[in-house]
Parts: C-alpha cells; sequence; structure tokens
C-alpha cells in the first residue's frame, strides 16, 4: 500500500500494490502494522457498507462529536463515487477547506479520514457501492452533520444532484 497525503492534513489516499500473475491480481487493502507505521489508526470497530441506485445522489456532509469523533477508511466498491472531507478542526491550519478525490472500483483506491473532518461523497454511476471502515462503534446521538451546499465551504460537486435525503437537506451551515 502507498499512502499520499491529501491538502488536509491527517489525510491520505491509500492507493494499493497489486501482485499481478495470470490469474489476475491480489493486494493488500488493510495492513494494522503499515498503519501503525504511518501513524494511522490501526484498528476498526465497524464495517458498513452503503448502496446508491442512481447517479448524482448525494450524502452528507456528516461527521461525529468528541468523544464519539470517527476515524474512517472508505473505498468504493462497485461504480464510481466523488468523494468529499471537510477539516472541522477548529485550529487547523487547513480549518473549513475541502479536499474532494475519485474513488472507484475501477481505480480502488481509498482515502484515510481522521477525526474532526466531515466526510460525503457523490455518486458518479448507478448501482454504486461504498464500503465504510470505522474506529469506533457508531454512537446515533453524536451525529451531526452540515449542509452539502455550505456557502462558507464551496464543495464543487462534479454531477446535477438526483437524490439527496430529507436529513442531509435539514443540515445548518457550519457554526463553530
Amino acid at each position: 500500500m502507498r499512502f499520499e497525503p491529501l491538502a488536509i492534513p491527517g489525510a491520505y489516499v491509500i492507493k494499493i500494490e497489486p501482485y499481478t500473475d495470470d490469474r489476475g491480481f491480489f493486494a493488500r487493502t488493510f495492513c494494522a502494522e503499515e498503519f501503525a507505521g504511518q501513524g494511522l489508526v490501526d484498528h476498526f470497530a465497524q464495517t458498513s457498507i452503503s448502496f446508491n441506485a442512481r447517479r448524482g445522489t448525494i450524502r452528507g456532509m456528516h461527521f461525529s462529536v468528541e468523544p464519539h469523533a470517527e476515524t474512517k477508511i472508505v473505498r468504493c466498491t462497485a461504480g464510481a463515487i466523488h468523494d468529499v472531507i471537510v477539516d472541522l478542526r477548529q485550529g487547523s491550519e487547513t480549518y473549513l477547506h475541502s479536499a474532494g478525490i475519485e474513488l472507484s472500483a475501477q481505480n480502488r483506491r481509498a482515502i484515510y479520514i481522521p477525526a474532526g473532518l466531515a466526510h460525503g461523497f457523490q455518486v458518479l454511476a448507478d448501482a454504486t457501492e461504498v464500503l465504510y471502515m470505522i474506529d469506533i462503534p457508531f454512537v446515533a446521538a453524536a451525529a451531526r452533520g452540515i449542509r452539502w451546499n455550505d456557502p462558507a465551504i464551496e464543495i464543487d460537486w462534479p454531477e446535477p444532484i438526483s437524490v439527496i435525503s430529507e436529513r442531509d437537506l435539514q443540515f445548518p451551515d457550519w457554526k463553530p
């Protein structure tokens, strides 16, 4: 695996290094020892998936507050997404900055999202599935969100929006 830093400190693109032969390839997508060697969270308590039927769907922008803030690894296992993170860590040099990356079944990349960042994505292909590894169990009372089109953040979504949940539409603009 290769860990390539994103513009937001602590966030990384994870690229696999496949070993190929006549059958296809084999690649490691997670290794606790390699993550620990990078100074990253190396234990994940829960794995979840989301299935997204329609291109243009937006999920986000989601985060959890302390003491239940989550670190995540997100990978697209079918289809493609435009994945976005926003730095909500007050005092960070990239506070309220966003970064986006395409994750797809074809490019097999993942994103490492440290606690303190909001996360969301837009679906780029029908029938897209996204896999999440999360370091701590989900606590519903700690779940929060900010509006997908908050003017303070200026996320550039690549597609027209086809579906967004009522919950995500009701999130407020960011107020520290």
